[in-house]
């Protein structure tokens, strides 16, 4: 019999509402959830832990980094085949993300929520976790790195993004598309991720900070956060990886005081290269800072925490980060 260990940090799979209308909030434990289920689950032993009982809109990345030290302490039980974190939708990726730049090993780590509460007489909780429970104790998802699964799609955890506010299949994988599906509980995997690297989980470095820019952004925020404490900022930025002249002037002037500075784009898909002047992406690598390849925004700051977290600077941070988004 394969074991298989549910994490649970609350979220809309854990939540419902006390009355009609009323706030929808995170209460159900692991065994509500585990007595939701339809599928039997044959063959596999199914332990709970009770992380925590939050909304991911309240997870930081201190909290992140714990689970992230949860789910290595039970994958450290040879017995463990693998682990399903059950998480709000609104962090997710960025949870799994962390898994798998921090949890070494080859035993599927499965990240799954809901997007109608517990509640809801077509919640899709009860599903998403049946067919997460089935990819984390499958062969087929040893070496996948952390994932997420939902809607009967695996996507990897570098690659997924939220996409809709409260559709079921919100998590799209972009231009890199799904690793594959499980469907009618049978593991069917179609591509497998390339590259991934695992850091060494023992510090993480929470002051980051993500800015968005949008036509007629000034340096006021960036200035005062680069004052405030911040440690690192990553640059939403327009098309292939530009910002406004009194952007990049600021950039110059931050990365000069030893703060770094990651460029992604606030597009979708396609990755940051320099190559305007004038005050774009060529003025900004000019100014030092660090184009972060095909990564989005929220997934770069995830990077940053944990590279700077080791301790990395400089070219060695620049290395690090072209490593994980070439």
């Amino acid at each position: 019999m394969k074991k298989v260990c549910l994490i649970t940090t609350g979220g809309t799979i854990a939540s419902r509402a006390a009355s009609v209308g009323g706030d929808v909030i995170a209460g159900d434990s692991g065994t509500r959830l585990r007595e939701s289920l339809n599928d039997p689950l044959d063959g596999i032993d199914l332990v709970v832990d009770d992380f925590c009982s939050v909304g991911s809109f309240a997870i930081d990345l201190a909290l992140a980094f714990a689970l992230t030290a949860r789910i290595r302490a039970h994958l450290a039980d040879n017995r463990c085949t693998g682990v399903v974190v059950a998480q709000g939708t609104d962090t997710m990726e960025e949870s799994a993300y962390l898994a798998d730049l921090l949890v070494p090993g080859d035993n599927p780590i499965v990240f799954t929520g809901a997007q109608r509460n517990a509640g809801m007489p077509d919640t899709d909780g009860p599903r998403n976790l049946a067919d997460a429970i089935r990819l984390a104790a499958s062969s087929a998802a040893r070496g996948l790195g952390a994932v997420i699964c939902f809607e009967g799609e695996i996507h990897a955890a570098r690659d997924a993004t939220k996409t809709h506010t409260s559709r079921t299949d919100t998590f799209r994988s972009g231009e890199h598309g799904k690793l594959g599906e499980v469907d009618d509980g049978t593991v069917i995997v179609q591509r497998r991720p390339v590259g991934r690297r695992v850091f060494d989980p023992a510090a993480l470095e929470t002051e980051v900070e993500l800015i968005k820019l949008v036509m007629g952004s000034t340096d006021r925020y960036l200035r005062f956060a680069a004052a405030s404490g911040t440690r690192a900022f990553v640059l939403e930025a327009f098309g292939i990886g530009n910002t406004p002249p009194v952007v990049t002037a600021a950039v110059a002037d931050v990365v000069a005081s030893g703060i770094p500075v990651i460029v992604t784009s606030r597009c979708p898909q396609g990755r940051v290269r320099p190559v305007y002047g004038n005050g774009g992406g060529k003025d900004l690598e000019r100014a030092g800072a660090i184009f972060a390849g095909d990564l989005n925004g929220p997934k770069a700051r995830i990077a940053a925490a944990v590279l700077l977290g080791q301790g990395l600077a400089g070219d060695d941070l620049r290395r690090a980060i072209q490593s994980l988004a070439p």
